[in-house]
């Protein structure tokens, strides 16, 4: 006689729960965006506002992304390490948050960023190892328990919380360097890290799963969770590596994701040079340009990231995708060859504005994508690899628009990064053949 199905399911499980999906992610993402926002925009335009030069700050952005470049790597060992019991990869999330947030508090040593931006980048570099760890296994969590016909829509939600994070890292943390100082800032970094990390913990993946890694998950109550524990075989690192270096190296995936990471990367390169135009050669205020960043701009992405959702399941992913490089480089090309009205503040401030539907459009467009490539087995660590280059690309544009802002302007880079994304159009539309995700 079958075994009984419980009465009732806790109500924070993501595998029973389509809006709590949404929410979670939506959250686990805005975790992401703050120290983004903090370290990438709003310091970065602190210290261009005080003299640093552009190749310095362009150092700092690259030593805080090195630990991204290594995310294939911790995607191996949450693949191959998921059996407790508190789920396959809430372990791992809530483990990486944990040691994150202590991370943050090594910050609280520094005094005067200006003059420590080396000692500043390494602390925060110390936090990025276990944050790229974190987002590695939020992108296990979200391949494992997403179901197929909600990934444009989830997608949407994971790069809006994203975005929306790394505003209120910008335009908050902008004001608290101003007004309070930095040790005041690193602080409500922290607090808000805890907070975020004490939420994660009350959520479950599936029902079978325990709060607490203690005791054993009472499979005979659940069915289904039976059914689960067959299908998670465990592989060993060479299996493990093997199959990943076989999915990233396929032309189709190889070819698509080339695209993908060329088009973050114009997109990076642009507004940080637009940025440094902004504050440096027009004279604007780098709490006005974080505000900016932080309030309208993240408006528009957020906007952006959840009609895209919708967009992206109703027209096709890769149709989509089109779509949106197309804009992009129309958008590049024709505002840096209108770079003499930008002394305009309606022109400039409209421009920069508009910037901020690209980030969204690229991900909901180009995230299932890719999740749709990913090997059976080593769907996490494919997925988070993936990830792991688009992060690192954003750090690649700031280092990038640093060294180049020594030799060339804003425009001319732009103009480049318009180029590129360009390419990439070029490359989606005749070299790369791959289902069509999401359609009507």
């Amino acid at each position: 006689m079958p075994a009984a199905r419980p009465t009732s399911i806790y109500p924070l499980t993501l595998s029973q729960n389509r809006y709590l999906r949404y929410g979670v992610f939506f959250y686990l993402y805005v975790m992401q965006g703050i120290p983004a926002g903090f370290s990438l925009t709003a310091l970065a335009n602190y210290l261009t506002a005080e003299g640093v030069k552009p190749s310095v700050i362009g150092s700092f952005a690259a030593i805080i992304g090195l630990p991204w470049a290594f995310q294939f790597v911790w995607g191996t060992f949450i693949d191959r390490y998921q059996g407790s019991a508190m789920g396959r990869r809430k372990p791992w999330v809530v483990g990486a948050q944990s040691l994150a947030f202590l991370a943050s508090l090594s910050l609280l040593v520094i005094r005067n960023p200006v003059a420590e931006v080396q000692t500043l980048a390494w602390l925060f570099f110390a936090h990025s190892v276990f944050a790229s760890v974190q987002d590695a296994s939020v992108d296990a969590m979200a391949i494992s328990v997403i179901r197929e016909g909600e990934r444009g829509r989830v997608n949407a939600f994971m790069r809006a919380g994203f975005l929306l994070g790394m505003g209120l890292g910008a335009a908050v943390f902008s004001h608290l360097l101003r007004q309070y100082g930095f040790f005041s800032a690193a602080l409500t970094l922290s607090l808000s890290l805890l907070a975020l990390t004490l939420l994660t913990f009350f959520i479950r993946e599936r029902p079978e799963d325990r709060l607490l890694p203690f005791s054993r998950k009472p499979l005979t109550a659940f069915p289904d969770a039976v059914v689960q524990r067959t299908v998670l075989t465990q592989h060993d690192f060479r299996w493990l590596f093997t199959e990943l270096f076989k999915g990233l190296l396929a032309r189709r995936s190889l070819l698509l994701f080339g695209a993908v990471v060329a088009a973050y990367l114009s997109v990076s390169l642009f507004v940080r040079a637009y940025n440094y135009h902004l504050i440096q050669v027009l004279g604007w205020a780098d709490t006005s340009v974080s505000f900016l960043t932080g309030t309208y701009g993240m408006l528009v992405a957020t906007i952006s990231a959840l009609v895209g959702g919708y967009l992206a399941d109703w027209l096709g992913n890769r149709r989509f995708l089109l779509i949106v490089l197309t804009l992009i480089a129309v958008y590049l090309l024709s505002f840096n060859l209108m770079a003499d009205w930008w002394r305009w503040p309606s022109v400039a401030q409209g421009g920069l504005i508009a910037f901020y539907f690209m980030d969204p459009f690229i991900s909901v467009a180009a995230m299932p994508l890719l999740m749709a490539v990913c090997r059976p087995g080593v769907e996490g660590s494919q997925f988070t690899t993936y990830m792991a280059f688009v992060n690192l690309s954003d750090i690649a544009g700031t280092f990038l628009a640093g060294q180049a802002l020594l030799h060339i302007g804003a425009p001319v880079i732009g103009l480049m990064a318009g180029g590129l994304v360009a390419l990439a159009l070029l490359t989606v539309l005749f070299l790369v053949r791959i289902p069509t995700v999401g359609t009507r």
